[in-house]
């Protein structure tokens, strides 16, 4: 079974992104945590999240994906910035734990010239500060397009976080389809051997979902810019592909391409009669 869903916004409510995502066929959804381009945040009421909860029970749905700011940069230069990280880290955890199997994924964030060694050791002292023992959603890494300063653009450097973090069993990776193609990694041409790549590297133990996007600029741009399914440089048939890979197809994918829900729904149903169960 392939299970796939898309972006909804939290501002419907809780529940109700539930609802929409069967509208659309879809067995999961992924949303932001708080304001992707601030800070502010609204809880769900518990009528709200026990809404959610009976439509994941019923569907069976699969993981949630929970996306963390754009705002967030756990390595910053300033010291302000990396709290405000880590505070804010620390409560969307604690809001999303009852949500049962919830994932939550953020970006490494960007080193700001002062190279990725040190934007390396300043995650992981974020991610040491803010897990525990008692932590339920599984923080996710996310892989980048290699853009600028960005940290997390190589499976190194998403290796070394992991290797260096006090709590590894906490960290899982989610690998974007466009940012892999964007960063030098032929999931094209050379989808078996860019996996082999990531299981030395990091193992594939480690990889819990995949944001499923085409992308609009060409193999190793550099650049985060994402497509509708088919219509960007990976195509069509590289898509298909990936959500059939045996080392793929058990995953969660969370489509980010640049639709709206019919655009949406489109997309799953065509994805959904690829897939080869």
């Amino acid at each position: 079974m392939l299970h796939i869903g898309c972006h909804l916004s939290v501002a419907d409510g809780y529940a109700a992104m539930g609802e929409t995502a069967l509208e659309v066929n879809a067995d999961t959804f992924q949303f932001f945590s708080r304001n992707p381009r601030g800070g502010s945040v609204k809880r769900p009421s518990l009528e709200d999240l026990a809404g959610l909860l009976a439509i994941i029970k019923k569907h069976r749905f699969a993981p949630l994906l929970a996306h963390a700011p754009y705002t967030y940069n756990p390595c910053a230069e300033k010291e302000s910035l990396r709290e405000f990280a880590r505070t804010a880290m620390r409560e969307d955890l604690e809001a999303l734990a009852p949500i049962p199997g919830i994932l939550y994924n953020f970006h490494p964030g960007s080193h700001t010239g002062r190279g990725p060694q040190e934007g390396i050791r300043l995650i992981v002292e974020t991610l040491d500060a803010v897990l525990t023992k008692e932590t339920k959603p599984l923080v996710l890494l996310e892989g980048m397009s290699g853009k600028g300063s960005e940290v997390g653009g190589t499976f190194e450097e998403l290796s070394q976080i992991i290797n260096a973090v006090a709590l590894p069993e906490k960290i899982g990776v989610c690998l974007d389809t466009c940012h892999l193609y964007s960063a030098g990694y032929d999931i094209v041409n050379d989808l078996d051997g860019v996996l082999q790549h990531f299981d030395k590297t990091v193992g594939l133990k480690h990889l819990k979902a995949i944001h499923l996007n085409d992308s609009m600029t060409p193999f190793h741009s550099l650049k985060d810019r994402h497509a509708c399914i088919g219509e960007g440089s990976l195509g069509w048939d590289a898509i298909v592909r990936i959500i059939n890979h045996p080392k793929l197809r058990a995953l969660p994918f969370y489509l980010e391409t640049p639709n709206e829900l019919d655009g949406y729904a489109d997309e799953i149903k065509r994805l959904r009669a690829a897939f080869k169960a």
